[in-house]
């Protein structure tokens, strides 16, 4: 080794053991992939040894946050303690009253945060509105990753064992391990803590070759869909439309929004496989987040596909607290919309997340108006044959899709100018010119569609394949596919849009 190598080192070692703002460290890294790999290698020394585990893992999992978020790890250790003490101490209360008013300060105290790193300058901007220009100074807070997600995941704990549908933890260690687990840590999916406490102390952990021919499956799809996929047509097509639609047909911005719809899905259940695969890696199962969701043939059954955890917690941490379906129908719909809407400022701090939201919410209560007045109306599309199904299925992707132009662009002039780019100025002669001049990107986005759209006994077979493979083929295809990513890999690394939420 020569001098100058020897003199990287430490660089290279305090690079490891730093927070980059610019550079942080996602599954699809290199970076990532390179130190799971050491991860695993001691991981499965403490496969015995449940405690030392829990450290190792708890360990691991701050630094993965730290080098996503720095500093504000430390925030995760305090909604861990914070939650903590107040389920005890909750658990030990026979008075309701008191009860109530505990799991108010742990909803205080989650939301309280939350509120504070995202929301506080829509609000200074809100008053600065309704006041004059200046009434606040703007603040750059940082806005931790994830946050929105272990804070959803953190309360609930708390509410449930409020419930007394489960027992509090008795080992602080234990609930910081489920806080800060480090696969869905950062974007889900939000893991109920009565489906994974169990899982914590299991001994020995075990890996079955079912699970871990599944994880390499997950792992392997998720990095196809995040890092082929959405990322190139995002830095090749979508990003420059959404930036400039004045420069760009009516055909391309309907096709930059078609193209968007993708790469959300692509981005988020692409984040969604990996954590699934390597918590299967790890001996730990959780629950699928997505279900092909533009085969759907209503809104409502959307939902029940499009990020399974959310709109689960939502529906019974939300939507049943407000009352639910229990009074009556005009309360359902307002349960509904009001869902939607904090649905859709979770999301994000803007009027264009509240029309997105608010936007499901009325569509979801006119489903349930028409199942109600129109005989033979169905929920789902499996319960629909041939054309109905087929048009229920345009009609609901299409809704979507203009939800998605709201949650995409940067501003309502944006919405504006995309809408009257497809309406006045669609220029259709145009549109051989611009396949063959993205023929790239087209090429990708027909192939990501094909492949959603397969049925699903497609999909099992092609997951049975892969996960039964024999483990050298199994190391063939997983360096095949790092090889595809680091041909289509931009130089710039893509961050998973949900980091932001």
């Amino acid at each position: 080794m020569t001098l100058p190598e020897v003199d990287a080192v430490p660089e290279r070692l305090l690079a490891l053991l730093s927070y980059d703002a610019s550079s942080p460290l996602i599954f699809s890294s290199g970076l990532f992939l390179f130190l799971f790999a050491g991860f695993l290698l001691l991981y499965g020394m403490f496969r015995r040894a449940p405690m030392a585990r829990i450290v190792y893992v708890i360990l691991f999992s701050l630094y993965f946050y730290y080098k996503s978020s720095g500093i504000y790890f430390l925030l995760l250790i305090f909604a861990a303690t914070s939650d903590f003490l107040i389920a005890r101490i909750m658990a030990r209360t026979e008075s309701r009253t008191r009860r109530r008013w505990l799991v108010a300060l742990s909803v205080a105290v989650n939301l309280g945060m939350l509120g504070y790193f995202k929301y506080t300058n829509f609000l200074i901007d809100i008053a600065n509105q309704m006041f004059g220009q200046g009434f606040l100074q703007f603040r750059n807070i940082f806005l931790p990753v994830g946050i929105s997600f272990f804070v959803f995941q953190s309360m609930s704990y708390t509410i449930d064992v409020y419930r007394r549908q489960l027992q509090p933890l008795t080992n602080w260690l234990d609930y910081l391990f489920y806080l800060s687990f480090f696969p869905q840590l950062v974007a889900g999916p939000i893991v109920r803590a009565r489906d994974f406490i169990p899982q914590i102390r299991q001994n020995p952990v075990v890996v079955t070759r079912e699970m871990f021919g599944t994880g390499v499956f997950l792992i392997l799809t998720g990095l196809f869909k995040k890092a082929i996929i959405s990322d190139y047509i995002s830095l090749n097509f979508v990003d420059r439309i959404f930036d400039e639609p004045l420069l760009y047909s009516g055909f391309e911005c309907l096709a930059g929004i078609y193209g968007y719809a993708l790469q959300i899905y692509c981005d988020f259940s692409g984040y969604s496989d990996m954590a699934i695969g390597i918590a299967l890696l790890l001996g730990f199962r959780f629950p699928k987040n997505f279900d092909a969701p533009y085969k759907s043939a209503t809104i409502t059954e959307f939902w029940r596909r499009w990020h399974i955890s959310l709109s689960s917690w939502l529906r019974d941490y939300l939507y049943i607290s407000l009352g639910g379906n229990r009074k009556g129908r005009l309360r359902t719909y307002v349960n509904l919309l009001l869902t939607m809407l904090l649905g859709g400022l979770w999301h994000g701090a803007a009027v264009r997340f509240i029309l997105w939201g608010a936007l499901h919410g009325v569509a979801l209560a006119l489903h349930k108006v028409w199942l109600r007045v129109v005989p033979g109306a169905k929920a789902a599309g499996a319960q629909m044959h041939g054309w109905s199904r087929i048009l229920g299925m345009l009609l609901t992707f299409h809704l979507v899709c203009f939800g998605w132009l709201m949650f995409r662009a940067e501003s309502m002039q944006t919405v504006g100018l995309m809408l009257h780019q497809i309406f006045h100025n669609f220029n259709a002669a145009m549109i051989p010119q611009v396949i063959s001049g993205y023929a790239g990107v087209f090429a990708l986005i027909a192939a990501g569609y094909l492949l959603h759209l397969l049925p699903a006994r497609v999909d099992a077979a092609t997951q049975r394949l892969v996960t039964y493979a024999p483990l050298v083929l199994q190391i063939l295809m997983a360096a095949a596919m790092i090889w595809c990513v680091m041909q289509i890999k931009s130089s710039d690394i893509q961050p998973f849009i949900y980091f932001q939420f």
